[in-house]
C-alpha cells in the first residue's frame, strides 16, 4: 500500500525536478493585501469570524498555523470592543470604518499588537502610507509576532524593495530560528529576486521545521509558476488541494487554501482550460471573499460569457476591499455599460481613465459605450458617436502591435453613424426663404448672361 508522502521529500522531489529547465518568465501571482487577525486573550471572547484566512500575503500564516502565543498580552476590553466592531466592519468591505474602528482600539491600549497589525493590513489597502509603522509597531510590542513580520516584509517587497525585505527576514530568522512563517517568507522573497535555487531550499528548511506548514508549500508552487514550471507547479497544488491516490493514505493537505486555488486557476487560464479555471476561481472567492484578484477573474469569465447580473456583485466587492483596483474598475465600468447603466459605467472608466490613459482597454470600452449606448447623461448623440470614434482611435494608437481585434469595424460603425446624424442635422435645416427681386418680383435662381 503506498504510504502518505511526507512533506519533506514531497517538497525535495519539487526542487530536484528539472528546477532550472527555464523558458521566458510569465505572468506572476500578484501579491494580494491581507486580512486582519482575531485578537488572542480572555478579552477577546466570541470573536467575529471571519470566513477566510488571517493573510492572504504569499508566505502568509494562519491562525491555525501559528503556534500559541501565550505570552502575548491580552488587549483590555474597550480595545477588544473596537477591535470586534473593526472585524465586523472589514467583512463587509467598510475599510475606512474599519481602519477607524483598529485607531481606536490602538489608542485604547497602547500595547494591543493584533490591533496595529490589523490597523496595518486596512491601511495597506487603502493605500495609507502609515501601514509600515503599524506593522513594525506590532512586532516591536511582542518581537516574535509572525503576521507583522510578514506584512512588513511583504509590504516591502510590494514596493520593489527586495533587500530590505530580505535583509529584516535574515535579522528575524536568526532571532526565531524555530519559525516555519519567517523562513518560508525568505523563500518568497528569494522568489521574486529570481533566485529559485535559493527559493526552493529555505521553503523546504521552514518545512522541516514545521512540516504542516501550509504557506511554505503554497510558496513551492508559486515559485515553480513563476519560473515556468508549470507541470510542477500543478503537481505541489495537487498535493495541497487534492492530494494522491490513494487519499486516504496521501489526502489533501489544505483542501481550501485559496491562495493555491487562485494559483491553479492562474495555471488553467493560461493553458486554456476555461471551465476549470473559472471553478478555482469561484473556490478561491467562497472560501475568501477579500480575496480581490479572485473575484476579478471570475468576474472577467463572467463578462466573457455575458453574464454582467452575476460579475456586478463580485466586482462591486472587490473594488470596496481594494478601491485602487484597476482591472476591478475597468471590468466594473463593463458590468454596468452590459447592465445598461451607463452613467455608472462612464464614472468607472473615467475613473481608469485618469490613473492610466495610456491603458488602451479603457479606450476601447469608452468607445462601445459612447457607440451603443442610447444615451449617456449629460451628451448629445452628436457628442457621443464623436467621442466613440477619439476613443476608438486612440484604443487602436495604444494597443499592442499585431493585436487583431474589430476595433476597425467599430470604427467605420461609428463614421457611418455620424454621417447619418450630420445627414439628418443638415436635412432638419429649414429652407432657405426664396430671394427678392428690387422690383418686389422673386429674383431668377440664375441670370442670363
Amino acid at each position: 500500500m503506498m504510504r502518505r508522502l511526507p512533506v519533506t521529500l514531497f517538497a525535495s522531489l519539487l526542487a530536484v525536478m528539472s528546477p532550472f529547465a527555464l523558458a521566458s518568465c510569465g505572468e506572476e501571482a500578484t501579491p494580494p493585501p491581507k486580512v486582519p487577525t482575531v485578537p488572542a486573550g480572555p478579552a477577546a471572547t466570541a470573536p467575529v469570524q471571519a470566513p477566510y484566512g488571517m493573510n492572504d500575503m504569499p508566505s502568509s500564516a494562519r491562525p491555525y498555523d501559528l503556534p500559541a502565543q501565550t505570552a502575548a498580552p491580552a488587549m483590555n476590553a474597550r480595545a477588544a470592543a473596537f477591535y470586534q466592531g473593526g472585524l465586523q466592519a472589514f467583512a463587509t468591505g467598510d475599510l475606512v470604518n474599519a481602519r477607524a474602528q483598529f485607531g481606536q482600539a490602538t489608542q485604547a491600549d497602547p500595547r494591543a499588537h493584533q490591533a496595529f497589525y490589523s490597523l496595518g493590513v486596512v491601511q495597506e489597502r487603502l493605500r495609507d502610507a502609515g501601514a509600515g509603522a503599524s506593522y513594525r509597531q506590532a512586532f516591536t510590542i511582542v518581537p516574535d509576532y509572525e503576521p507583522a513580520i510578514i506584512a512588513y516584509a511583504m509590504l516591502l517587497a510590494r514596493k520593489n524593495q527586495l533587500g530590505e525585505a530580505e535583509r529584516l527576514l535574515n535579522e528575524k530568522r536568526g532571532q526565531m530560528p524555530k519559525s516555519a512563517a519567517v523562513a518560508a517568507t525568505l523563500a518568497e522573497v528569494k522568489s521574486l529576486q529570481r533566485d529559485t535555487g535559493s527559493a526552493q531550499r529555505i521553503a523546504q528548511e521552514a518545512l522541516k521545521i514545521n512540516p504542516d506548514y501550509r504557506p511554505a508549500m503554497v510558496i513551492i508552487a508559486r515559485d515553480h509558476y513563476r519560473n515556468r514550471r508549470l507541470d510542477l507547479a500543478l503537481y505541489a497544488l495537487q498535493a495541497i488541494l487534492d492530494g494522491f491516490e490513494p487519499v486516504s493514505e496521501n489526502p489533501p493537505r489544505d483542501r481550501d487554501n485559496a491562495e493555491a486555488l487562485l494559483l491553479r486557476g492562474l495555471i488553467y487560464r493560461e493553458q486554456g482550460q476555461r471551465a476549470a479555471a473559472l471553478e478555482e476561481f469561484r473556490r478561491a472567492v467562497t472560501r475568501r471573499p477579500d480575496l480581490v484578484e479572485a473575484r476579478v477573474q471570475l468576474a472577467t469569465y463572467l463578462l466573457e460569457a455575458g453574464n454582467a447580473q452575476e460579475a456586478l456583485p463580485l466586482l462591486e466587492g472587490a473594488v470596496r476591499f481594494d478601491s485602487e483596483h484597476l482591472a476591478a474598475h475597468l471590468n466594473l465600468g463593463d458590468a454596468y455599460r452590459l447592465l445598461e447603466r451607463y452613467a455608472d459605467a462612464k464614472r468607472e472608466f473615467d475613473w481608469v481613465l485618469a490613473r492610466d490613459p495610456n491603458l488602451a482597454q479603457v479606450h476601447y470600452d469608452l468607445g462601445l459605450l459612447y457607440l451603443f449606448a442610447p444615451a449617456v447623461p449629460g451628451m448629445t448623440p452628436k457628442q457621443q458617436v464623436t467621442e466613440a470614434i477619439k476613443s476608438l482611435t486612440r484604443f487602436q494608437e495604444l494597443r499592442n502591435k499585431g493585436q487583431r481585434d474589430d476595433s476597425e469595424e467599430l470604427l467605420n460603425r461609428a463614421k457611418l453613424k455620424e454621417g447619418e446624424l450630420n445627414a439628418a442635422a443638415a436635412a432638419a435645416q429649414p429652407a432657405a426663404p426664396p430671394a427678392v427681386a428690387p422690383d418686389g418680383g422673386v429674383a431668377d435662381a440664375a441670370t442670363d448672361t
